[in-house]
């Protein structure tokens, strides 16, 4: 008979690595001989045992599709290499099948399956996926246990009637005891799957990556900055923003630089705005003297390049007032969470106030091609009916946000004049702390409460989801999302049908924070005129930056010296280094809803590369070469760090 001991260390002794295991198991109730059993990687140590329990399943699997079940089945993942699927039993039901996708080396998801989902039909129905992202079929439970199907070897062309007599008497075989033996033996590793779940394999993972990518950008960055003095200028910038450095020594202030000396102000925010403009009749919520025009700009909202500028000039510099309330309205989120809509317009007005429009970049314009952007990828068909209504509310509130009462600087300048907001939040993605913290209090203003009717529960979730969402926008951050958005695709996240599979909070928050990442470096991805526009806005804003650093006696940090700026190179190098790799994981991640997005990422890159001056001494010698270091936690450069919150399209 089958030992249980020896069936569960082989089991567990699978590792990531593909493996051929071929193992002869003789004897068993059923007196047959159980076959050659080759299992592919990673392959579920629950569903192996389920089949060898409780379904005494012969079979012999190769690296082609199974004989158990059609291509053609819905049920079926194209491409996993090893889909086993018993035979319907007598009472007209069967085990549900798990949707999950693989890739062409059969590589399975280890969490594609339900934990319990070799629990028999009566247990499946708390364990079968509670969340909404697996969008499979699902049927109620069994009313008993599956009956063993007939052995089928790889080059049988017959199969057992499940209906028929011989069927029945080989059903009649199975043993009580064992069926009690795999039920205890499956609620062991269940509990040990539950400790090792505490272990949070997922998020090592994700970790090991992240170091492993960041090896990689180095690998370019050293190689691109060898290359000219205008590539080693390119590689310093990317590197001072996009890597996290905050492992490094603190730059000191220049000597002579005087330092801001008081008492520590409360927050900023709750500037009253005129409620004589607030206007709750108007399609838009704002007045305008434009309405047809604007009306006309807010056909292309459910569109990936609708004109944000068009719409800042015909509402009166309003855009992320109007791109809300019509968003809001779409969505019908107003009625949902029984928001007032002149509460909303108040908030809305008053927010949109505190973005700075002396800012180039950073202002409301920003704000709202960052909220509209979001609301396009939440639509995607990938994406469709996956979120709930309050984690849309969330990516949505968070995007409109996210750079409120920005100062046209970045991080690093804050942390290196030892600025009041720095010295507030401890150097730690000090302005992306401090949107947060402005956007919330907003809410305490007399009618600005747009949640006043969500329940306890709710406004607790949301504020957590947003934080989190707004606090991924620092961009020293960037390369622990794309980590994290790299390891959810290739473990397997999103199913053969294109519907995510998540199955815990973290995996849904971490989709939402690299979807508002992804808005907020999405202008390189945009119509070309539109791109062109946010690249003169951010390097005026630079620029600006710059200025005060030279004043101040400090080093100009890179890109914002408006003498030795190479734009173009620099566009060229972001989307390489930076947009591309994250646009095409997300792209992965939704397959093939982001395939156009991809095409103008490409023509808009091409156009800056052939834009690229050509001079003789670009490619002379290299007095000062920036130091790329391949081990990413080596201390690199220790002075003028750069950027650490830079726009959408860092140029």
């Amino acid at each position: 008979s089958v030992s249980s001991h020896s069936i569960v260390a082989f089991c567990c002794s699978m590792r990531r690595e593909e493996v051929d295991v071929k193992e002869k198991c003789g004897g068993g109730p059923l007196g047959a001989e159980l076959g050659t059993l080759t299992l592919v990687r990673r392959w579920s140590a629950e569903h192996t045992l389920f089949y060898l329990f409780l379904n005494f399943f012969s079979f012999e699997v190769e690296n082609g599709p199974s004989l158990c079940c059609s291509p053609s089945d819905p049920q079926a993942s194209p491409g996993s290499g090893l889909v086993l699927h018993p035979n319907i039993a007598s009472h007209g039901q069967r085990r549900e099948s798990f949707l999950y996708r693989s890739d062409s080396d059969y590589e399975l998801s280890p969490k594609s399956l339900s934990r319990n989902s070799s629990i028999v039909g009566e247990l499946h129905n708390e364990d079968l996926i509670v969340t909404p992202f697996a969008q499979s079929p699902m049927r109620s439970g069994h009313s008993g246990t599956p009956g063993p199907p007939r052995a089928v070897s790889a080059g049988s062309s017959v199969a057992m009637d499940p209906l028929g007599p011989d069927y029945m008497s080989m059903c009649l075989l199975a043993d009580e005891s064992y069926q009690k033996l795999a039920m205890e033996t499956m609620e062991e590793l269940d509990w040990c799957l539950d400790q090792l779940e505490t272990i949070q394999t997922y998020r090592s993972v994700s970790d090991m990556a992240s170091n492993k990518f960041k090896r990689m950008l180095n690998r370019e960055l050293s190689h691109l900055s060898e290359m000219s003095r205008s590539g080693n200028q390119v590689s310093e910038y990317i590197s001072n923003t996009f890597l996290d450095k905050q492992n490094e020594l603190e730059v000191p202030c220049p000597q002579g630089q005087q330092q801001q000396v008081g008492m520590v102000t409360q927050i900023s925010g709750g500037k009253k705005v005129n409620h004589t403009s607030i206007n709750v009749g108007n399609r838009f919520g704002v007045k305008t003297d434009q309405e047809e025009l604007l009306s006309k700009d807010m056909e292309d909202i459910n569109r990936w390049g609708l004109n944000i500028f068009r719409v800042a000039e015909h509402s009166h510099n309003r855009p992320l007032t109007c791109i809300m309330y019509k968003i809001f309205q779409e969505r019908d989120l107003m009625r949902t969470f029984r928001i007032p809509t002149d509460t909303f317009v108040t908030f809305m007005l008053t927010l949109e106030s505190h973005y700075h429009s002396d800012v180039a970049y950073h202002n409301s314009l920003h704000a709202a091609d960052v909220v509209q952007s979001t609301h396009i990828l939440l639509s995607t068909p990938a994406l469709d009916a996956v979120f709930t209504d309050l984690e849309i509310l969330a990516a949505i509130f968070a995007a409109a946000i996210h750079d409120v009462d920005h100062p046209g600087v970045s991080n690093q300048f804050l942390i290196n004049t030892n600025s009041e907001l720095a010295l507030i939040y401890n150097d730690e993605s000090v302005l992306e702390n401090h949107h947060l913290a402005v956007g919330f209090k907003i809410l305490l203003e007399d009618s600005c409460d747009i949640f006043q009717n969500l329940s306890r529960n709710q406004r607790q979730a949301l504020r957590k989801m947003v934080i989190e969402m707004v606090l991924a926008t620092d961009m020293s951050k960037h390369m622990n999302l794309l980590a994290n958005l790299k390891t959810m695709v290739e473990t397997k996240k999103v199913t053969s049908s294109g519907v995510l599979l998540l199955d815990n909070y973290t995996d849904r928050v971490q989709v939402l924070c690299n979807m508002v990442h992804c808005a907020d470096l999405s202008n390189p991805t945009k119509p070309l005129d539109l791109y062109r526009q946010w690249t003169d806005r951010i390097m005026e804003e630079f620029f600006h930056q710059g200025d005060r650093e030279r004043e101040k006696g400090m080093e100009i940090s890179p890109m914002c010296d408006k003498h030795t700026a190479s734009v173009e190179r620099t566009q060229v190098g972001f989307i390489d280094y930076i947009v591309h790799p994250l646009w095409e994981t997300w792209a992965d991640l939704v397959h093939p809803d982001a395939q156009e997005i991809l095409d103008t990422l490409e023509e808009n890159r091409n156009w800056y590369q052939s834009m690229v001056p050509r001079s003789p001494s670009d490619g002379g010698s290299i007095a000062t070469k920036f130091p790329f270091d391949l081990t990413v936690d080596s201390k690199k450069r220790q002075a003028g760090l750069g950027e650490s919150t830079l726009p959408n399209n860092f140029l």
